[in-house]
């Protein structure tokens, strides 16, 4: 039997494995992260796990609001994983040692509530996904008709979400005394340190107004944008893993070489050096952010929805069609780079960095996982650049067959007449609009676009929004999706 990666047996490992560089039964926790998926071993752990040699008392306890399946896979490794950067030839390979455990909301909540109320504790992150924040994606305030908020305001003792969650620490220091701790969102969110102080400070209020207005004045929500590739991890990956490490890893994450975190530098408890690890610190990350949310966010959804429908299971494979990476591309230089101003930013180097990341072969980046829970991605990474272009009375052609992919993958029905396991919370509203409007694109479109949530009001009312929409439905239903694509390349 193969043994498992730990403290005890991290001297087994190959040495071209890194290992973590300092003494982890001297670190002490500085940092909780809530969200504890593949995404955030593989960028923010991975960058505190640098500085960990040099102030061993920013280690991260993790939190998952849901699932106790991260937590039962690292506890028996003392917190160990491994990321496994992918480039077209080779492979890196370490094992980051930043988690010093895993809790569950529910299972683990004296521990959890007592790690978010520690005195040390001067940081809480996020990686929750847009759905997490119990808000309406449309205009970023909180649903106060979200079943868990609606639970949480009942139960604060019990909550179940991000932001009861963290109104109930919040509110637990102020009673013992102790500063507020930062509220760090590392998720894709417009602004998101906005978003999350207006949701947080929402709820706040409405479960007790003095409690809010504490946590308005005391509490900093530093914005910051992320960018890493980060498939979801296979039984496969798991094989190789331990064929590598000759250890099994029951949870290991897969990713690309390029990695990026922009932070807005707004941490009065104090803060690790982020920038030693590599990180930019900025007084504002809104350009960066918008950069990355319309040009890699909006460009893999868009490869996403018509990749799937083409029949492409991955980016890779999706980008390495000669029409679709010009469309990308032409959309990105053409629609997305003119509504865009980032300071020392060379957008077209982006542009070709952003392609060239796509084709990468070693990652499997499934289309169907990057087209879940579009409801909630579709105002970020697409409508936004929508808006502005048509405020710059400006062409947007492409970025609306984006739009009108997304349209054509929720109604449920693959080109073959295959269902498409739509993953997404309006997922019972979606398919509700297509039973009624059925294949008949101008209905469809119409019926999408009453979902206010996403579309907000202003779209529906623009009348050549909506027939620029409708022509590239109608088009995906008759023609399919390579031929509209190769149809729209042909005639720009």
């Amino acid at each position: 039997m193969t043994r498992r990666l730990s403290n005890a047996t991290l001297d087994a490992l190959p040495e071209f494995v890194q290992v973590p560089g300092y003494d982890r039964s001297r670190l002490s926790v500085g940092m909780v992260h809530i969200g504890v998926g593949a995404f955030h071993r593989a960028h923010q752990a991975v960058y505190v796990d640098d500085l960990l040699a040099d102030n061993p008392n920013w280690a991260i306890v993790g939190a998952s609001l849901r699932s106790t399946a991260t937590r039962d896979a690292l506890a028996p490794q003392d917190g160990l994983f491994t990321v496994v950067s992918r480039g077209p030839k080779h492979d890196e390979y370490r094992v980051v040692g930043a988690l010093t455990e895993v809790l569950q909301a529910d299972a683990d909540r004296e521990r959890l509530m007592a790690a978010l109320t520690a005195e040390d504790t001067r940081i809480v992150s996020l990686t929750i996904t847009e759905k997490g924040y119990c808000h309406d994606p449309a205009t970023g305030r909180l649903d106060p008709g979200h079943p868990d908020i609606v639970h949480d305001l009942s139960h604060p003792d019990a909550p179940r979400s991000a932001p009861g969650l963290i109104v109930a620490a919040l509110a637990s220091r102020r009673s013992l005394g102790y500063p507020a701790f930062a509220v760090m969102s590392c998720d894709n969110l417009p602004a998101n340190g906005d978003t999350a102080r207006r949701i947080v400070v929402d709820f706040a209020h409405r479960m007790d107004p003095i409690i809010g207005n504490w946590i308005k004045n005391e509490t900093a929500f530093p914005a910051t944008m992320v960018d890493r590739i980060v498939p979801a991890t296979t039984d496969a990956d798991r094989e190789a893993v331990a064929d590598t490490l000759g250890l099994e890893d029951a949870w290991p994450v897969i990713t690309e070489p390029f990695s990026q975190w922009v932070i807005e530098d707004r941490f009065p408890a104090g803060r690790p050096r982020f920038e030693e690890a590599g990180a930019q610190m900025v007084a504002d990350v809104a350009p960066f952010e918008t950069m990355k949310l319309r040009m890699l966010n909006g460009a893999h959804s868009t490869l996403a929805y018509l990749g799937y429908l083409a029949g492409f299971e991955t980016v890779a494979e999706a980008i390495a069609d000669d029409d679709l990476k010009g469309l990308v591309t032409a959309m990105m230089s053409e629609e997305i780079i003119p509504t865009l101003e980032v300071p020392d930013t060379d957008l077209g180097a982006y542009r070709e960095q952003l392609i060239e990341r796509f084709a990468n072969p070693a990652l499997r980046h499934r289309t169907w996982q990057i087209a879940m829970d579009g409801s909630q991605k579709l105002p970020q990474r697409l409508l936004g650049t929508i808006r502005d272009r048509i405020v710059a009375g400006e062409p947007y052609r492409r970025l609306a067959l984006g739009v009108a992919a997304w349209m054509r993958y929720v109604t449920g029905v693959a080109e073959d007449g295959a269902a498409i396991d739509v993953r997404d919370p309006l997922a019972e509203r979606l398919a509700a609009v297509y039973a009624e409007a059925g294949p008949d694109a101008e209905s469809l479109v119409r019926g999408y676009l009453d979902i206010t949530e996403i579309f907000g009001d202003d779209l529906a009312q623009d009348s050549r929004f909506v027939a620029t929409v409708s022509e590239h439905l109608g088009a995906l239903f008759a023609l399919g999706a390579r031929a509209t694509v190769n149809r729209l390349a042909a005639a720009q």
